[in-house]
């Protein structure tokens, strides 16, 4: 049967379609978009964001570290803007026509780019002065400058000149930062790096709204329904920080014109009392006024000041981990204090691992104390070819879960901004450099002493220490001890244990005492003395083939009821001994008296210059 379509038929096909149509985009418009609903209620009133101050942060002390100070903006919503006297605002904000004009221009190319939609206000003019913004209230109606409005908010102000990195710094957020939290929109500051990005949602508070009428010529009137809607800005929480800032400002000043870091931690409580990563920076520069052209800056520095070497920079501990294996070795029952080990100025089966000249044999305090490199292959070889094994890879294994139990190759889960890992081997490692099966004890012999495959951050290393000082446990290291009066997570209240039992740590504190204190015994920590009190340490020189080595000590003090524990590592400055313990020390007197009795050392340290030792590649 012949289909026969008619010109009628054909119109009216065609109407229904376009009808069909017309509805899908009316529901859609009606119904499922609401940006023309969100426009008629623009036209009709104004809704002015709330800014809420944000809190502050304290020292240990209760000494203001960041505050607040009010600043002032101009912002615009770009479809209110009708023809304006363009000099009379220029007089008003004390800005130039070509400033202006450029920001505008600036304005609708972003717009444009991001998809911010013309009822959004935007900041245009930032910084402006108290007299500035008292000018633009009394002229706004009289000169009819409809689309601009003042935005009045707190910007951060810094009362130290220490602590960028751990403090962090606020900024306007980007695309990604609206996308991932709908409490933002454009212009909202939030917290990057350091506390003030961990801590967010406490110190940010929450904003607020005032909504006002519109007159037909879009002049602000009224509280809309006698501000029955308005909602009020609560202000962010304080937070009380476990930093002394006076000990702080101290470390950054041993550390200057040197690139490492130094962490201190009290054992009873996980509290940090320092974080020093060096070269520093004033936080003051990545302020609300200055940070634009700073923070090129500090990206651009060859030193990498905004890189916290502290928690993010896994460096061989060096023979700091002997007191590690020695642990081990005492719990697996292949060493005791009494063990004895030769040293003929080093290690020479199969491979040469050269020390220094010491009297030989020594048992494993001297060891200790004389940080011999031979009698910590000797211990390392046994705990690897311990027979009740069945294979290297078990006792490979069992060998890591210790270091694993004692913080290190983990994250330490610490409130620290960008904490790292580390770096840890595994069987794995060693099977792609070697081969399956391929590998034994005598292969992976620089974990003897901290080199080869293992990196640990300093954070890890003062976390090592304050668990020694504990005998067995330590508290999860945190940098806020206190959110507004409510304390802090309980989970850094919990003690984590270690694989090793309590008694071992106390056979291996006894070389670790005598290492700063025994004199006339060969001690290699001999520089970190400071009479009356009783540090425990121990000295790490790290192999760089890179450049000099690096210079490390670890340590905790006094002896009995320890109240410091810190890791001092130092970039190319060499032995361990003659910078990394000095400064250690210094550290831990200034800590523990208030005081520091030796200038002549003090000053040594701070005037030490090692950045043109360091090889940058640029």
């Amino acid at each position: 049967m012949k289909v026969i379509v008619t010109k009628n038929k054909i119109i009216l096909l065609a109407t229904c379609i376009v009808a069909v149509i017309i509805i899908a985009k009316l529901f859609y418009i009606q119904v499922l978009d609401d940006e023309y609903e969100q426009i008629a209620k623009r036209n009709a009133l104004y809704y002015q964001t709330q800014y809420p101050a944000r809190g502050l942060i304290y020292d240990r002390n209760n000494n203001i570290l960041v505050s607040n100070q009010t600043m002032y903006d101009v912002a615009v919503i770009p479809r209110e803007i009708n023809d304006f006297d363009t000099l009379e605002l220029c007089k008003t904000l004390n800005v130039s026509k070509e400033v202006l004009s450029q920001s505008l221009t600036d304005l609708k190319i972003k717009n444009k780019n991001k998809g911010i939609a013309s009822y959004q206000q935007t900041p245009i003019v930032k910084h402006i002065s108290i007299e500035a913004y008292t000018r633009f209230q009394e002229k706004k109606s009289f000169y009819n400058f409809s689309g601009f409005y003042t935005r009045t908010y707190t910007a951060r102000k810094y009362t130290i000149n220490s602590a960028a990195n751990l403090l962090g710094y606020i900024t306007e957020v980007d695309k990604s930062d609206i996308k991932n939290d709908s409490y933002y929109q454009q212009g909202d500051i939030i917290g990057k790096n350091g506390i003030e990005a961990r801590y967010e949602k406490e110190l940010r508070g929450r904003k607020g709204v005032a909504i006002y009428t519109r007159d037909v010529r879009n002049q602000i009137q009224d509280h809309y329904k006698n501000g029955e809607e308005d909602s009020m800005a609560v202000t962010g929480l304080d937070l009380t920080c476990t930093i002394d800032s006076v000990l702080q400002n101290y470390g950054e000043k041993l550390m200057q014109n040197k690139m490492g870091s130094i962490v201190a931690i009290e054992p009873s409580t996980g509290e940090i009392l320092l974080l020093v990563s060096s070269p520093c920076f004033n936080p003051s520069l990545l302020d609300e006024e200055n940070r634009a052209t700073n923070y090129k800056k500090l990206v651009a520095d060859k030193y990498k000041p905004l890189f916290n070497r502290a928690i993010m920079s896994p460096c061989p501990p060096g023979s700091v981990f002997k007191v590690a294996n020695a642990l081990i070795g005492l719990q697996e029952n292949v060493l005791t204090p009494d063990t004895y080990y030769p040293c003929a100025m080093g290690y020479h089966v199969g491979l040469d691992v050269g020390c220094h000249a010491h009297p030989s044999p020594i048992n494993m305090t001297k060891s200790l104390l004389m940080s011999c490199n031979s009698y910590y292959c000797y211990v390392l070889r046994t705990i690897i070819d311990n027979p009740k094994y069945e294979n290297i890879y078990d006792a490979f294994d069992n060998w890591k879960e210790y270091c694993l139990s004692f913080g290190f190759g983990r994250k330490l889960d610490s409130d620290l901004y960008g904490e790292k890992i580390g770096s840890m081997p595994t069987t794995k490692t060693y099977d792609n450099l070697h081969g399956r099966n391929r590998w034994k004890s005598l292969s992976i012999i620089s974990l003897a002493i901290g080199q080869g495959e293992i990196g640990c951050t300093q954070l890890q290393i003062a976390n090592f220490m304050a668990t020694i000082a504990n005998r067995g446990y330590y508290y999860v290291p945190h940098v806020v001890k206190d959110i507004a009066g409510n304390g802090i997570d309980k989970s850094f209240t919990v003690k984590h244990y270690t694989k090793v039992d309590t008694t071992n740590y106390k056979k291996v504190i006894e070389g670790m005492y005598l290492a700063v204190n025994g004199f006339g015994m060969g001690n290699t920590a001999g520089s970190a003395y400071v009479a009356g009190l009783d540090i425990c340490g121990k000295t790490g020189t790290a192999q760089n083939p890179h450049g000099e080595n690096h210079s490390a000590f670890a340590c905790f003090a006094p002896r009995e009821n320890p109240k410091i524990a810190v890791a001092v590592y130092v970039e190319n400055a060499g032995y361990g001994a003659t910078w990394a313990a000095p400064i250690a020390s210094l550290i831990i007197e200034k800590y523990l008296t208030g005081t520091t009795t030796r200038p002549y050392l003090e000053e040594k340290m701070i005037n030490a210059n090692f950045l043109n030792k360091v090889k940058i590649n640029e």
